[in-house]
């Protein structure tokens, strides 16, 4: 990993378990049948391997912040989650294409999961840009 956002590897701990809680919290949030329907898959996905949500996010905390070093290196003085989410449709799909990835060599119910959530996915990845942000800024600040 040679990106500007390679030092916080440093508190990958830390910084995938804020992650992990972002999305928690954006699960929790939701609402309606579609909301419903989130939290049932999230359920699954937890209770098939319990903690599977920060260990994923470790796991694919390189690709993460790759895929989004460029926005941290283009956002100048902007906040970064406000800038994130000016510029969600790039960000969603960058972060997307890490979990299409991930999720094409992922265990058979964990893989089912995602493929139903991933038709929306984009929109939920887009609403948690600015908490995401804020995450990874909290952690660039305490590396700095």
């Amino acid at each position: 990993m040679t990106s500007s956002l390679a030092p916080l590897l440093a508190q990958r701990e830390a910084l995938a378990q804020d992650l992990a809680q972002v999305v928690d919290d954006e699960v929790k949030g939701q609402t309606g049948m579609s909301g419903a329907a989130v939290k049932a898959a999230y359920a699954t996905v937890r209770k098939f391997k319990p903690g599977i949500v920060a260990t994923a996010t470790w796991h694919m905390l390189p690709g993460f912040l790759d895929a989004l070093a460029p926005f941290w290196d283009e956002r100048g003085s902007s906040p970064f989650g406000e800038y994130l989410t000016a510029h969600s449709e790039a960000a969603s799909e960058a972060l997307l294409a890490v979990t299409d990835q991930q999720a094409q060599s992922a265990a058979a119910p964990l893989a089912k999961a995602y493929t139903s959530l991933r038709g929306k996915g984009k929109g939920y990845v887009a609403a948690a840009l600015g908490p995401v942000g804020e995450a990874i800024a909290g952690h660039a600040d305490d590396a700095a």
